[in-house]
């Protein structure tokens, strides 16, 4: 993987939407100092102050735009509950920004800030920033929709009530409701959505944890159902042959630790049938075990088949084989991917029968291990029934697992 985007691969949808939106905040505050604090510079000459002026207003617009990237970051904190509301920051950024407008809507209500489009830039664009950041320290719909409508009536009534003029106060109202309240739904959205995808995450997490756990309830049942009776049986038996023993009757006694013996040993062969038909998988139930589990997590699982996976022509060893590989890479899909769809393809090509297990959502290609799992694991299975396997990218940032095991049939399937 390549180091310039393994930053990026190896991150989760929600990561990656998280670094997204972030670093969208962040360019914000480049746009508000260029786009804002740029405006006073290049006009400076038509000030009567010049170029202090000027610098006063790009200083202050800038510092607004620092203060505001800091709001916004400290506000998706809270959102993603990784902090407490920044309640005081938000207020020191609505203090900054009434205390800024003020300023400059004196200055231009005296006559020394006379380029009315100058004002009304700084004015308007720090306003609007402000309730971007604004809207995602507020939990409820309601406040969000408040917020651009007060700040453009609150700002169109200061401007009338200093003389600029009505016409000017109409625009100043206008220009801060619809720039406002558009960058305000905007922000808000986001952060909507970044904890959405957050929360989806989680869900799709616990749904596989939820999966492993139904598998190991199922397994402790059947354990259970094979043992349950037979201890029983054989306490009972013990009992009885203690009984006996005491009233010198040891021929029934023998025959009772005989019958205990019996089912002991019936216990253990019970057992090892449990076990063994959890370690050596069968396909059947393994391509619908995938499904199940896939389905659970939240992944479309697709099922391509040409070959019965009960076909009396396919031996026992290969299904065993075959079943593994469902398996383990069911379960690196659920591991090691941020996967949304999955296809499981099984047939029959060149006198061989072929599996395929492909999905999305790749954030690293899972490297082999050693010991009897993994892709190490599945390659000695594999081997043993002359069989190989492959696993790498697949087509459209994919990754492809393809196992094939010689087995000649009736038909082939391409």
């Amino acid at each position: 993987m390549s180091r310039l985007t393994g930053w990026w691969v190896r991150r989760s949808t929600a990561g990656k939407v998280e670094l997204y939106t972030r670093w969208t905040f962040h360019f914000f505050v480049l746009i508000e100092c260029a786009s804002i604090g740029g405006v006073p510079i290049g006009q400076s000459d038509r000030y009567p102050l010049g170029l202090p002026l000027a610098a006063a207003l790009a200083l202050f617009v800038c510092t607004h735009a620092v203060l505001n990237g800091v709001l916004s970051s400290r506000a998706l904190d809270w959102v993603l509950d990784r902090r407490e509301r920044p309640v005081r920051l938000a207020v020191a950024q609505v203090a900054l920004t009434a205390a800024g407008a003020l300023t400059v809507l004196g200055l231009r209500a005296t006559g020394v800030l006379a380029n009315g489009s100058v004002a009304a830039g700084v004015v308007t664009g720090t306003v609007t920033f402000t309730l971007g950041a604004l809207v995602m320290c507020m939990n409820r719909v309601r406040h969000m929709l408040y917020a651009a409508p007060l700040a453009a009536l609150a700002t169109g009534a200061v401007v009338a009530a200093m003389g600029v003029g009505l016409p000017e106060a109409l625009g100043y109202a206008v220009g801060i409701l619809l720039g406002g309240g558009g960058l305000a739904a905007a922000c808000g959205f986001s952060a909507w959505l970044m904890k959405m995808v957050w929360e989806l995450e989680r869900t799709k997490e616990l749904k596989a944890r939820l999966a492993v756990a139904e598998e190991r309830l199922r397994f402790g049942r059947d354990l259970h159902d094979v043992m349950g009776r037979n201890l029983s049986v054989i306490a009972l038996k013990s009992e009885l042959a203690v009984q006996l023993a005491r009233r010198e009757r040891p021929e029934a006694a023998v025959d009772q630790m005989i019958e205990v013996q019996r089912i002991a040993q019936e216990s253990q062969r019970e057992v090892r049938d449990v076990v063994r038909g959890y370690r050596e998988a069968d396909l059947r139930v393994e391509l619908e075990g995938a499904r199940g589990v896939l389905s659970a997590a939240g992944i479309v699982c697709a099922m391509e088949s040409a070959v019965d996976a009960t076909d009396a022509a396919l031996p026992s060893e290969v299904q065993s084989a075959l079943g593994w590989v469902v398996r383990e890479t069911t379960t690196n899909v659920l591991r090691h991917g941020d996967a949304s769809r999955c296809v499981i393809s099984l047939r029959r090509k060149d006198g061989a029968v072929v599996l395929t297990v492909e999905n999305d959502g790749v954030r690293e290609v899972p490297g082999p291990r050693v010991g009897g799992s993994g892709l190490a694991g599945l390659r000695e299975r594999l081997s043993a029934v002359d069989g190989t396997l492959a696993a790498g990218p697949g087509d459209g940032g994919t990754f492809l697992v393809t196992a094939r095991v010689p087995v000649p049939g009736r038909g082939e399937a391409a």
